[in-house]
């Protein structure tokens, strides 16, 4: 398991497969009012890009622990190094786990006769 960047282009693209499936199933009913909802709602789009961000941040800061650890700074113990280590692969698992879930529940909608 390498702990660098998290590749969001996959999440991108299945949310956008996401409003392109709402968008087919939602009659056409003008398009100022379907423009209206995507403006003024924040979306999950934007709570999971942040939550990504958050655990990439993690991980970065614990990598850089480690690093100035192994290169010998006396300002980083092993025990923070090892338990930011651990918060960060921890953050990752769940990330994971949410990632799984949502195309589990993704394939479930997909699959529902129409």
């Amino acid at each position: 398991m390498s702990i660098g960047a998290i590749d969001t282009s996959r999440i991108e693209a299945m949310v956008a497969q996401l409003k392109a499936a709402a968008a087919q199933a939602t009659p056409a009913s003008g398009g100022a009012q379907q423009a209206a909802p995507a403006v003024s709602a924040p979306g999950f789009q934007n709570a999971l890009k942040a939550s990504l961000d958050q655990v990439n941040g993690m991980q970065l800061q614990a990598q850089n622990m480690a690093q100035r650890f192994e290169m010998g700074d006396t300002t980083v113990s092993l025990s923070d190094a090892m338990i930011a280590l651990q918060k960060s692969s921890i953050a990752f698992q769940q990330t994971v786990q949410v990632r799984n879930k949502l195309v589990q529940a993704y394939q479930d909608i997909m699959n529902m006769p129409v």
